[in-house]
C-alpha cells in the first residue's frame, strides 16, 4: 500500500511543520437579477447551461449559485475570490506568499499548497477550458457575463473530473453593434484602475472586440528592509474574441493576457525572532523579510477556440479547444527577516492542451450530451531552500517536472417519465497518466546558478523518475419532481474522482524501510507516491419559485463519504542525523476518510416595487451554509488513529450572507444603494489546529451608491470594501513546534522560527465611473 512504513519512519525522524440556487446576483431587481446566462424569458425566470443546455436554473437538480457580471461591477466586486462572500460552503483566497494563485475548496474538498502535479478539488474554468493549475488564477472580474459556481462532484457534464465542485468564469459575448466602454477607478492605498472595452461587427457574420486592463494599487503595508511596498498591485491584462455565425455553423475564439509586476507578499510574524530577538511588528501588513534574489513575476496567457455545428433540430456537435501558459517567480521569505532563514526563491512553470468534443442531444422527452475530454499538461516548479542561520551557505534545490495525460469519456441523459418526473442518469470513465521526475541536490556557497547564485553543489539527496496511471468509472443519478413549473424537488448521487501522483518536493534518501536500510525501489516508489481519492455525495433539494417570481428559494441537504483523503504537507528533515532539520521536503498521504455533511439555504426576494414612484424598488437576498466535516480516521506518523485531534482546513462550520438593493428614481436616472454583510465561522489554516494561524469567525461589511441615468450612457459608484477594518487572517506558514501553555517556541526548520500568517483585505474606498457609447 502506497505510504507505509517509509511515511511513517520519515515523520518519527522529523517535526510536523504543516466544503442551489443562483443565489444572490445581489442588488438589483428580480429582473435584472436574473441574468446569470444573460437570458431572460419572464421576470424572475433564471436561464442557466449548468447541464450543457439552456433551462431554467429551477428545473437543474444541481446546487448552482449564478452571478451576473453587471451585478457584481455594480457592486464593486474586483477579482474572482470575492464572489465567495455570497456564495455558501466555500473558500476563495490568495494563496500564501503570493498575489495570483488562487486556493480554493468548496464543501471541505480543494487544495491550500499550489504544489506542482496535484491536481485541484476546485476545477476552474474560463469559457469552457479547465485550467490545470492555480497559479494566475486569481481572476479579475472585467468583461464577464456571468460567474456559475457548482457545489458537489463534476465530471459527467464537465470536460475534467473535479471532485469538490466547479467555478465557471464566461466572458461576455460580443454585442450587436458597435461598443465602446470605458471604466476607471481611484481609492484608497492609490488604487488606480483603468479598462478599455471595444468591439464591432465587421458582417452580419463575424464579430470582433478587445478589453485592455492597468490595475493597480499601492500596498497595504511595507518591507521595512527591502524598502519595497507589500500587498501592493501592479497588473497588465487584456483579452481579445472572434465570434462568427453562419447557419449552423458558430465559433468563437477568445484568447486572455495577465502580465503581473507586483511586489512579493511576505507574511506576519506571530512570534519573535528566535535567534534574533526580532519584535513581532505592530501592523499585520508590514514585514521584514530580506529575500529579494528574484522579482515577483507573473506571465500568464492561453485562449479557446469553441465551434459548434447544428446537425439536425436536436443534435449539436461541440468542439473546445483550450491553451493555456503560465510562469512565475517569486520570491517567498518564510521566517520574513533579514536572515537567510527558510529563504525560498521558486519558479512555477505550467502549459496545457485541452480538446473536448461534445454531441447534445435535445428531443421533447430525452435530452443530455456523450462527450470525450483529452488533456496535455505539464507542470514544472523549481526552488532554492535557503539555510544560512543553519549553515552559511548551505541551499537545498528541489526540482520537480511533472507531466499528466488524461483523457476521459462521459455522458449524462435525462428522460422525461412523465409531465412531472424526470430522471437523469451520467458516467465518467477517467485514465489519468501522471510522470513525475523530481531531482533534489544540495548547495554550499549560496544559491544555486538558476537564481543567480554562486553555490556549487555537493550531492544530490534525490532522484526520482517514475510514472503510475490512475482509471475509474465514476456514476451519477438523479430523479427530479416538479408538480408544477415553480417547484422542484430532487434526488441527486454523484461521485467525484482525483487522481493520485508523485509529491514533486519529495525525497528519496528520506525512505525507511522495517529493516533499518537503504529502500529497494519498489519501496521508494511507494515513498513518492499517493493514491487518488474519492468523494460519494448524496444530495435531496428543494427549489421554489414563488409570488409571481417575487421570491426564489432554494433549500439543499447532502452527506458526502469522502475517501483516501490526500493529505500533502511539508516538514522539515535531517539528512544526516545530527538533530538539526537543514531542510524541508514535502510528504503526501491517503491517511484519512471523513464525512462531510450540510446545508444551504439561498434565495432573492422582491419586497417593494413603485413605493416610491415609479421604478423604485426593494430587493433582498441572502445565503447560508452549515457543514458538519469531520474525520472518522486519520493516520499519523505513528500508525495511530489521531481523527479526534484533527480538523478540515479552510472550512468554516458556517457561511451566510445577507444583502440588499435599494433603488429609488434619481434626476431621470436610477440611485441604487447595494449593502451586503457575509459571515464566515471559526476555520483553521491546517488539519493540525493551531491558536496563532486559526481565524475566529468573522463579518465583512461592503456597501455601494451607484447612479445610474435611464440612457444607460453612464455610471458612478461610490463603493466600500470591508468597512470596520476587520483584520483576517487567509493563510499561513508554520514551522515551529510548542508555544501552547507557555512552552517555549522550538524551530523545526532554520533557526528563527517560522510562524507567519497572510490577511485579507483592509478596509478600502474606491469611486468608479463608467462610460458607455
Amino acid at each position: 500500500m502506497i505510504k507505509t512504513f517509509c511515511t511513517r519512519a520519515l515523520l518519527l525522524a522529523s517535526s510536523a511543520g504543516l466544503a442551489a440556487f443562483a443565489a444572490p446576483v445581489a442588488a438589483q431587481d428580480i429582473a435584472d437579477d436574473a441574468a446569470a446566462e444573460a437570458n431572460e424569458t419572464d421576470e424572475g425566470v433564471i436561464i442557466v447551461t449548468a447541464r450543457r443546455r439552456e433551462e431554467r436554473l429551477i428545473d437543474v437538480p444541481l446546487s448552482v449559485t449564478a452571478l451576473s457580471g453587471d451585478a457584481l461591477i455594480q457592486q464593486g466586486v474586483q477579482d474572482l475570490t470575492q464572489i465567495a462572500q455570497q456564495v455558501p460552503n466555500i473558500t476563495l483566497e490568495v494563496s500564501r506568499g503570493t498575489n495570483t494563485t488562487l486556493t480554493a475548496f468548496i464543501r471541505g474538498v480543494g487544495q491550500q499548497d499550489p504544489v506542482a502535479g496535484f491536481e485541484a478539488g476546485v476545477g476552474l474554468y474560463i469559457d469552457d477550458v479547465y485550467l490545470n493549475r492555480p497559479q494566475a488564477a486569481v481572476l479579475d472580474i472585467y468583461d464577464v457575463e456571468r460567474i456559475e459556481v457548482l457545489r458537489g462532484p463534476q465530471g459527467t457534464l464537465y470536460g475534467r473530473n473535479t471532485i469538490g465542485g466547479a467555478i465557471k468564469y464566461v466572458t461576455a459575448a460580443l454585442p450587436d453593434d458597435l461598443s465602446v466602454k470605458i471604466r476607471g477607478t481611484y481609492g484608497s492605498y492609490d488604487q488606480a484602475d483603468l479598462i478599455v472595452s471595444v468591439s464591432t461587427p465587421i458582417t452580419d457574420s463575424l464579430k470582433i472586440g478587445a478589453s485592455g486592463a492597468r490595475l493597480s494599487r499601492g500596498g497595504f503595508g511595507d518591507n521595512l528592509t527591502l524598502g519595497t511596498e507589500n500587498y501592493n498591485k501592479d497588473v497588465w491584462a487584456a483579452r481579445g474574441t472572434i465570434e462568427f455565425e453562419s447557419g449552423a455553423f458558430s465559433l468563437r475564439l477568445s484568447g486572455d493576457y495577465v502580465k503581473d509586476n507586483s511586489e512579493a507578499r511576505q507574511g506576519h510574524r506571530f512570534i519573535p525572532g528566535l535567534r534574533s530577538g526580532a519584535p513581532v511588528l505592530d501592523d499585520v501588513f508590514d514585514t521584514r523579510a530580506g529575500l529579494n534574489i528574484v522579482d515577483q513575476e507573473v506571465e500568464a496567457y492561453g485562449g479557446a477556440l469553441n465551434i459548434a455545428i447544428a446537425l439536425s433540430d436536436t443534435l449539436t456537435l461541440k468542439s473546445i479547444t483550450g491553451y493555456r501558459e503560465d510562469r512565475s517567480t517569486t520570491p517567498i521569505d518564510f521566517d520574513s527577516l533579514p536572515a537567510v532563514d527558510v529563504d525560498v526563491p521558486a519558479i512555477y512553470e505550467n502549459d496545457q492542451l485541452s480538446q473536448e468534443f461534445q454531441l447534445l442531444y435535445e428531443g421533447d422527452k430525452l435530452s443530455g450530451v456523450l462527450g470525450f475530454y483529452y488533456l496535455d499538461a505539464n507542470a514544472f516548479t523549481a526552488f532554492d531552500v535557503a539555510l544560512f542561520t543553519t549553515l552559511n551557505g548551505l541551499t537545498a534545490q528541489t526540482l520537480g517536472d511533472v507531466n499528466t495525460k488524461t483523457w476521459s469519456v462521459f455522458g449524462d441523459f435525462t428522460y422525461d417519465l412523465t409531465n412531472t418526473i424526470s430522471l437523469s442518469l451520467g458516467g465518467r470513465y477517467t485514465n489519468d497518466k501522471r510522470a513525475s521526475r523530481v531531482l533534489r541536490t544540495t548547495f554550499l556557497g549560496g544559491f544555486s546558478n538558476l537564481f543567480g547564485g554562486t553555490g556549487v553543489p555537493i550531492a544530490v539527496t534525490s532522484d526520482f523518475d517514475g510514472s503510475a496511471t490512475f482509471e475509474d468509472f465514476n456514476p451519477r443519478a438523479s430523479i427530479s419532481w416538479q408538480p408544477n413549473a415553480d417547484h422542484n424537488i430532487y434526488f441527486t448521487y454523484s461521485q467525484g474522482f482525483k487522481g493520485g501522483g508523485f509529491d514533486p518536493r519529495g525525497q528519496t534518501t528520506a525512505c525507511r524501510n522495517p529493516r533499518g536500510g537503504a529502500c529497494t525501489p519498489d519501496e521508494v516508489f511507494d515513498f513518492m507516491a499517493f493514491a487518488p481519492e474519492k468523494v460519494d455525495s448524496f444530495e435531496l433539494g428543494w427549489k421554489a419559485s414563488l409570488l409571481d417570481n417575487r421570491v426564489n428559494i432554494s433549500l439543499a441537504g447532502f452527506l458526502a463519504q469522502y475517501t483516501d483523503v490526500q493529505i500533502p504537507g511539508s516538514v522539515g528533515f535531517d539528512a544526516n542525523g545530527d538533530g538539526v532539520n537543514e531542510s524541508f521536503i514535502g510528504i503526501t498521504s491517503n491517511a484519512a476518510d471523513a464525512d462531510v455533511n450540510g446545508i444551504e439555504f439561498e434565495g432573492s426576494a422582491l419586497v417593494g416595487k413603485d413605493f416610491a414612484g415609479e421604478g423604485s424598488r426593494f430587493s433582498i437576498n441572502w445565503s447560508l451554509g452549515v457543514l458538519d466535516a469531520k474525520f472518522n480516521t486519520f493516520i499519523d506518523a505513528f500508525g495511530n488513529d489521531v481523527a479526534d485531534s484533527r480538523v478540515f482546513q479552510n472550512t468554516p462550520d458556517i457561511t451566510a450572507h445577507m444583502g440588499f438593493n435599494l433603488g429609488l428614481p434619481v434626476a431621470g436616472g436610477m440611485m441604487d444603494f447595494i449593502g451586503l454583510a457575509s459571515l464566515r465561522s471559526d476555520a483553521s489554516q491546517f488539519e493540525v489546529p493551531n491558536p496563532f494561524l486559526d481565524q475566529d469567525g468573522f463579518v465583512l461589511v461592503d456597501a455601494s451608491v451607484v447612479y445610474t441615468p435611464e440612457s444607460g450612457l453612464y455610471s458612478i459608484g461610490l463603493h466600500g470594501k470591508n468597512l470596520f477594518d476587520k483584520e483576517y487572517i487567509v493563510a499561513g506558514y508554520n514551522f515551529v513546534a510548542g508555544g501552547v501553555g507557555g512552552a517555549p517556541f522550538v524551530p523545526t526548520l532554520g533557526r528563527e522560527g517560522t510562524l507567519t500568517g497572510f490577511y485579507g483585505d483592509p478596509r478600502r474606498i474606491f469611486v468608479t465611473a463608467q462610460i458607455n457609447f
